[in-house]
């Protein structure tokens, strides 16, 4: 490992309101929660590695009709800006990108409920939020953590599984987040998505997002919308797959950015004995909710 990733390894993890934030993050919050949406901006938000890119990508074809080409007219976070990152690394400040955007603009976020900017709910924005399971949502993000060098470094699995589960990782605890928005999806008119959802029937719920979106696209536009949201043509596609990102943000020899998309990937990790002690906390987590989620199709 090189010394300019040694430095990006000693990343800090500073609490923002009881959630953990990467240093960098947490000093800009303050801007980005004095953040006014438009009431014609859209915000997707996601815990991390929860199929954030994906509906990124539906969401942007849908609002050009299916154009492929126009949209590859930039990478995808300069088309949807992340709403937290901050300039570094060259990568430009989204606060910036937002301001030089008119609206409406599509705006992504990992933030959790409590720490999203109050203008979104004032302004009745609309906002899609996805999930996904959190034993494949908990593997994804160790991987991630292996390849994102702004991170830090994610340590053994068996160390990392009580990381996810304690929350002591970025953007804090999968539990409440995922909570957080489920239980002001219907005050707030969140489009409340699951991962498996998509894997399941990736065209049914791109025809929900296009309903929620107003839009009336034909069958073959949104055939081909389907099939260029496969994991198979986005993981080729440069606009899509990160590898823009290189070191010393990402190391893709350490890990892909999209590496398998797959729904019970994470029976391939747990032992038997992290199974039983990750589902014994689940359950205590996460008695007082009904969210639907499935572990395997």
């Amino acid at each position: 490992m090189s010394e300019n990733q040694e430095l990006k390894r000693h990343c800090l993890l500073v609490p923002v309101k009881g959630v953990l934030l990467t240093e960098h993050i947490a000093n800009n919050y303050k801007a980005v929660s004095a953040f006014c949406p438009d009431p014609s901006d859209l915000l997707i938000a996601t815990y991390p590695k929860a199929g954030t890119t994906w509906v990124q990508e539906i969401v942007d074809l849908l609002l050009h009709n299916g154009d492929s080409e126009t949209c590859k007219r930039a990478p995808i976070p300069i088309r949807i800006p992340f709403l937290e990152n901050t300039a570094r690394l060259g990568i430009p400040s989204s606060l910036d990108l937002l301001k030089a955007m008119d609206p409406p603009r599509v705006i992504k976020t990992h933030l959790p409920f409590h720490l999203i900017p109050k203008g979104f709910w004032e302004n009745k924005c609309k906002v899609i939020y996805v999930a996904r399971n959190a034993k494949d949502n908990l593997v994804s993000y160790f991987y991630f953590h292996k390849m994102n060098l702004t991170h830090p470094e994610p340590g053994p699995w068996e160390g990392f599984i009580q990381k996810f589960m304690n929350g002591q990782v970025p953007w804090g605890s999968w539990y409440d987040h995922v909570k957080g928005y489920w239980e002001e999806r219907e005050k707030r008119n969140i489009l409340y998505l699951f991962y498996e959802d998509m894997k399941e029937n990736p065209r049914r719920e791109v025809e929900r997002i296009m309903r929620y979106l107003d839009l009336s696209l034909s069958d073959d536009v949104i055939s081909r919308i389907v099939e260029l949201t496969s994991f198979e043509i986005m993981k080729e596609n440069p606009t899509t797959n990160y590898t823009f990102m290189s070191k010393p943000v990402f190391d893709h020899s350490l890990s892909t950015f999209m590496r398998k998309g797959e729904v019970g990937d994470w029976k391939n990790y747990f032992t038997p004995e992290q199974a039983t002690e990750f589902d014994e906390d689940y359950e205590k987590k996460m008695k007082h909710v009904n969210i639907p989620f499935r572990t395997q199709l």
